[in-house]
């Protein structure tokens, strides 16, 4: 059993849309290809897309998807759609394909058009040099507070998850993808600044980020301490994954002492 929904928009591109779901395996250029997931981007009828396959899932999990939970392309789907009312920009949302069973699902494929990105997030913590880096760090968290804002809790806000596009010599556009962990729910400030735990900050970069955030606030909370819990949640988060990456080498951990 095959479901494809696709956005009343692009109705009139149907055939091409699905004709590119059967040929996955064979057409496209592979962007990324990796253990859970596999995105292609290719032209059809005049239109630069992305397309996402989610990777199969087990038994019980494909029985979940099918009958308890909407599946990820759904739900990438649905949330873009919500994103893009709340004028929060996005990959301009197409389809999503489903292939089920009456055991589950087993394939899942969400399709959205391409965006021509001039960065992600993640450049900006590896390269401290990197052109008007701190107005993109300030604009950033501007952008992150009408997420906020709008009572969206991008679950996966992570490096990878951001596309930055500069469209004037001072000004940027940022993109959220990797959509299916969201909520919808209202912000108080612990989850706002919960929200920027999985970034990757440095100290100074929670810094310039914590001091626009604030600026943006009418809640009478102080640049000090919204840096304060930014920085905590953000140590806390680091700290974590790091202990994770040493046991799974194997290695224990060495802690130093000073005079």
């Amino acid at each position: 059993m095959n479901n494809l929904i696709i956005h009343p928009d692009f109705a009139s591109h149907s055939d091409a849309i699905s004709k590119a779901i059967r040929d996955f395996n064979s057409s496209g250029t592979t962007v990324l290809k990796g253990e859970r997931n596999t995105i292609k981007s290719l032209k059809i009828d005049g239109l630069n897309l992305n397309i996402k396959q989610f990777k199969t899932p087990a038994f019980f999990n494909a029985f979940v998807y099918k009958y308890i939970r909407k599946s990820k392309a759904r739900r990438s789907y649905e949330y873009a759609n919500i994103l893009t009312q709340k004028t929060i920009l996005t990959p301009t949302p197409i389809a999503y394909f489903e292939a089920t069973s009456w055991f589950g699902l087993k394939q899942s494929y969400y399709i959205s058009q391409h965006v021509a990105y001039d960065l992600d997030f993640r450049v900006l913590i590896h390269d401290l040099e990197y052109p008007n880096r701190t107005e993109i760090l300030k604009q950033f968290s501007a952008f992150t507070f009408k997420l906020h804002e709008q009572s969206v809790n991008f679950l996966d806000h992570s490096p990878g998850n951001t596309l930055i596009m500069k469209t004037d010599s001072n000004h940027y556009d940022f993109y959220l993808i990797d959509l299916n962990r969201m909520r919808f729910e209202p912000m108080n400030f612990n989850k706002r600044m919960h929200n920027f735990r999985r970034l990757w900050l440095s100290k100074a970069m929670v810094k310039t980020m914590s001091k626009e955030y604030a600026s943006l606030s009418d809640s009478g909370i102080s640049s000090e301490k919204t840096q304060d819990l930014m920085l905590q949640y953000s140590r806390k988060f680091q700290k974590h994954i790091n202990s994770k990456k040493l046991r799974r080498s194997g290695r224990k951990m060495v802690f130093k002492t000073t005079n």
